[in-house]
């Protein structure tokens, strides 16, 4: 499925943008991202952040989102981004956050020499050498190492325990948060993965209770998130739950009632509705109007990555290599943070800890962390 968006609009006050050869020229972005399927809540804000920051491109540029549904196959990945490399070679690709569809991608993009750009939080992405790999979404040793030590320092976790998911991402979350938590002293007592299919987490949260868990730590897409949340409390479970970055969705929280959000808290990049500043307040009223649904950090995410994308084009980065230089040398100030490439691709170095408080599905920001691997 291919939808065409004609874009091309002032850019937000904030953003400043010179004149350049990019005027002339129409590009074409394609943004292949996961629409359908166990990640289409994530996937949709992903897209829906490409296409905001696109249509908010610089009088002059002109440029088209070509999205492209990749659902939760690799070959189905793959498919897209080769139909999308086979006429002109675009600028860059804003690529789907399912860390298996991103390792199937990276060999095509590198053999293209397109840059990737997502918000996939897989910590593996970025440790295979691949230069055309930026990633614009905290990952794994960035928020894993916010969400451990909350659970530690805040929550006072001596014995927690962990679901997680059997995908990728899944794994690469729970090696990154179990070495940081021996290390911290606070050693999993239990852990287990289940597959995005599993709707039963009953068995899991009895076996996780057996083992004498204070903290539940989870590492899950939306729905399953949710899942576990709802039955843990539906059992009468009283630990605290910490979340992966899917708990702080505006959409994995409609799924639940307020209610059942207490003693519930997340880490995430970023939390559009929960900020009060002017700029924040834009954004996410700007994103309401457009597509019936709050933003959250993956949509930001994307969207930073596209806009600093749209600055590099309008400083002259006109083509896929000149992109991919600019992008892993220069830093630009987004809105949810400042991003630099550590040299692998990692452009996102911030991190916070969300907190709903059982009255309200709009969290508050209880932690923040700032530039937490040293890179930014």
């Amino acid at each position: 499925m291919k939808f065409s968006y004609g874009l091309s609009m002032t850019a937000l006050a904030m953003m400043v943008f010179n004149t350049s050869p990019a005027a002339s020229q129409n590009y074409e972005i394609p943004v292949l991202v996961p629409i359908t399927g166990f990640l289409s809540l994530e996937g949709t804000a992903q897209r829906n952040g490409a296409v905001m920051a696109l249509s908010e491109a610089a009088d002059g540029i002109k440029v088209s989102a070509q999205v492209a549904d990749t659902s939760t196959s690799p070959e189905v990945a793959v498919n897209a981004l080769s139909r999308a490399l086979s006429d002109e070679k675009p600028l860059a690709v804003a690529a789907s956050m399912f860390g298996t569809q991103m390792l199937a991608m990276m060999p095509i993009a590198a053999r293209a020499g397109v840059p990737l750009l997502t918000v996939s939080g897989t910590a593996k992405l970025t440790e295979l050498g691949n230069p055309f790999v930026f990633r614009f979404f905290p990952g794994d040793r960035v928020v894993k190492k916010a969400q451990a030590d909350y659970a530690v320092t805040v929550l006072n976790a001596k014995r927690p325990a962990l679901i997680y998911q059997t995908t990728a991402y899944g794994q690469s979350g729970r090696a990154v948060l179990k070495d940081i938590l021996a290390a911290m002293g606070a050693p999993l007592v239990f852990e287990e993965a289940l597959s995005p299919k599993v709707k039963d987490m009953v068995p899991a949260l009895s076996r996780l209770k057996a083992a004498g868990a204070d903290v539940i730590l989870l590492h899950l897409h939306s729905g399953p998130s949710a899942l576990v949340v709802r039955q843990a409390k539906a059992m009468g479970l009283q630990q605290p739950i910490l979340g992966g970055s899917a708990l702080h969705q505006p959409t994995t929280a409609a799924l639940l009632q307020p209610a059942e959000l207490a003693n519930v808290c997340a880490e995430s990049a970023a939390s559009p509705i929960s900020e009060t500043s002017a700029a924040f307040k834009r954004f996410t009223k700007t994103y309401q109007e457009t597509f019936g649904s709050a933003p959250d950090a993956f949509a930001l995410g994307q969207y930073d990555g596209m806009s600093m994308m749209l600055t590099g084009l309008a400083a002259g980065a006109d083509t896929a290599t000149k992109m991919r230089a600019w992008l892993a040398n220069n830093r630009y100030q987004g809105l949810a943070m400042s991003y630099v490439s550590d040299g692998k691709g990692n452009m996102a170095h911030d991190a916070v800890i969300i907190c709903y408080d059982g009255q309200s599905l709009v969290p508050a920001i209880s932690r923040r962390y700032q530039n937490v691997d040293g890179k930014g």
